[in-house]
């Protein structure tokens, strides 16, 4: 499919004032295309804190299972109202191109955030990346494979910015594939299975490929700090999956977190528990706004 020439920035924001008691108001800036990879549009939500000057910002990615999902199911826009600046982003679905493209979109997306930091006003000097299910799963990636050449991609060009994270927070996603296909491979090597989609056969049969394609694969000391998110009632994506990322986590010596919400399934409602472990965590990571 041909796309027309890219039309200026002003002519895709929507501004949205968004009023919530004892909260900052938020302006949205809708529907902005940061990328065209083989002619797939990519686009990002924009939601800015007004009244604070230059707030540093929370990338989002959206789950799906690889498979559906965009910028419009964000789990984490509420925390613009708390000062924080917060991209919801797009990348390619596994019927679209498969792996590697999905983390290639989401760094690529990371490094256009950071070249246009000056014209939108927050700071992403620091940047937490938070996603939930299938993003959960890529923004670990993100957090565990920096300058991994092979995860690096060319998305949205900037090749001068870093694609480096300082925080994760992953909400229930997979992290280690091929640990996976031994208790769920009806994600993992049916053709229907969203892992089998997104990497392009079963794991059994593409070892290498589900390994290159997990978080777990790259654990190193120089991680940055994650949150991890998980319902012990999780039939979608199993808890076990989370405990091994925090249990390497710890082992090697990164910070990290593992709240298990009690009851909870895939998705499971927000409380305001959850809400106060993110609070703390930006504010640990990015200062407190």
């Amino acid at each position: 499919m041909t796309f027309p020439v890219l039309p200026t920035l002003a002519s895709v924001h929507l501004a949205l004032t968004l009023t919530t008691a004892g909260a900052n108001e938020v302006e949205r800036h809708n529907d902005i295309r940061f990328a065209q990879p083989g002619g797939v549009e990519l686009l990002l939500n924009l939601h800015m804190p007004k009244g604070i000057e230059n707030p540093p910002l929370l990338m989002f990615i959206h789950g799906g299972g690889w498979m559906n999902g965009d910028r419009n199911r964000c789990r984490l826009e509420w925390v613009a109202q708390h000062g924080y600046a917060v991209a919801s982003i797009e990348y390619r679905l596994s019927s679209e191109a498969l792996f590697p493209a999905q983390i290639h979109d989401c760094k690529g997306a990371l490094r256009w955030l950071r070249a246009h930091q000056t014209e939108y006003g927050y700071d992403a000097s620091k940047v937490v990346v938070g996603g939930t299910s299938a993003g959960g799963h890529l923004a670990a990636l993100m957090g565990t494979s920096g300058d991994v050449a092979v995860l690096e991609g060319g998305t949205a060009g900037h090749a001068d910015q870093s694609c480096r994270v300082q925080g994760v927070i992953d909400y229930y996603g997979p992290s280690d594939f091929v640990k996976r296909s031994e208790n769920q491979p009806s994600k993992t090597d049916h053709p229907k299975g969203g892992v089998y989609q997104l990497i392009g056969g079963p794991v059994k049969e593409n070892l290498e490929a589900a390994r290159v394609a997990s978080p777990v694969t790259y654990l190193s000391s120089d991680d940055p700090p994650f949150l991890i998110l998980h319902g012990d009632a999780d039939n979608t994506v199993f808890l076990d999956q989370s405990e091994l990322l925090a249990q390497r986590c710890k082992e090697i010596g990164i910070d990290v977190r593992l709240h298990i919400e009690p009851d909870g399934g895939h998705g499971f409602k927000q409380t305001d528990g959850e809400k106060t472990l993110v609070l703390g965590f930006l504010e640990k990571i990015l200062g407190s706004q």
